[in-house]
């Protein structure tokens, strides 16, 4: 069968290959579209294994709430550059791939990539990540999500920093909801992607973790000469100091609020709500940068450039 030019344009419009790709499958599939998207499909799994060991440390950090306002996801899913990352077929992925989380009972990334693809069932997650890797021509990885999920008496806020180089999803346990309560929720949560806190509260901080920074700190204490004769009490109240200097910055409503540091996070929220004339208090965060702990690859362009002309 003849392939015509109508063909390859709308196996292009259906796969996003290339036009060479598709009218190259298309002549194997003897014009077959069905056969000839599989052979694509096939040989985009074999460029994904190809694609698979290079770094992968740009991309997004995307916070999804669902429309009923009951689950939220946030999920970072990598890419190699950061012009991909920009790319928004690249961005309706990742749109995709939080719609998915927020419908999924998945743990993991490896559980969820072998779950059933809600918009088309007849493929896996695994089997469609594989085509958009093919499809925008870049090792592409979903790395990591958390999903959170309300019983109705909770407020999920978001917030994306710089296109995604930072995503924040705060949860309110609140028992108004008005716009002043939401908008109270976008300056905490521009707090935390700005100020990066540990915990909710101290409440959060557990009696290891104490023990852990207090060790440090008295070991950093005893090597400072300064301190050699000062009385063990002294000491004691020199760490207890330093301790709790630490946790108010690690500690999101005892952190003093960016927009006015006269009060605390905490305070900034009860002011809210007496106000607004409820209830409202930090329940939880998730607080994503792309591509954090992910050893980027320093490349020499002109490097390369002259070894291909070589």
């Amino acid at each position: 069968m003849a392939v015509t030019a109508a063909m390859i344009k709308e196996l292009r419009g259906l796969s996003g290959a290339g036009m060479s790709a598709c009218k190259e499958a298309l002549v194997e599939a003897n014009g077959d579209m069905d056969a000839a998207f599989d052979i694509l499909r096939k040989k985009g799994a074999a460029t994904a294994e190809k694609k698979a060991g290079r770094v992968a440390a740009e991309g997004l950090s995307f916070p999804y709430i669902s429309e009923d306002g009951k689950v939220a996801v946030v999920v970072e899913v990598n890419s190699e550059t950061d012009f991909v990352a920009k790319n928004e077929k690249f961005r309706n992925y990742v749109t995709a791939v939080a719609k998915q989380i927020a419908a999924s009972d998945a743990k993991t990334v490896e559980e969820l990539l072998e779950e059933k693809w809600i918009d088309d069932p007849s493929k896996t997650v695994k089997e469609v990540h594989i085509e958009q890797v093919a499809t925008i021509g870049e090792n592409l990885s979903i790395r990591r999500f958390e999903k959170l999920v309300s019983d109705g008496s909770s407020l999920f806020v978001s917030y994306i920093h710089a296109g995604g180089k930072v995503a924040v999803m705060l949860e309110l346990a609140a028992d108004v909801k008005t716009d002043a309560v939401v908008e109270a929720g976008k300056d905490v949560c521009m707090q935390i992607a700005a100020m990066s806190p540990r915990f909710v509260d101290r409440n959060e901080i557990s009696a290891d973790f104490v023990e852990k920074e207090k060790a440090i700190l008295i070991e950093q204490a005893k090597s400072d000469p300064k301190n050699a004769s000062k009385p063990d009490n002294i000491i004691e109240k020199m760490i207890q100091g330093r301790l709790n200097k630490e946790f108010k910055e690690m500690c999101l409503v005892d952190q003093e609020f960016v927009k006015d540091d006269s009060i605390t996070v905490g305070k900034y929220l009860e002011n809210t709500a007496k106000a607004e004339g409820g209830k409202i208090s930090a329940k939880k965060f998730v607080r994503y940068e792309t591509g954090q702990g992910i050893e980027k690859k320093n490349e020499d362009f002109a490097a390369e450039v002259a070894k291909a002309i070589g």
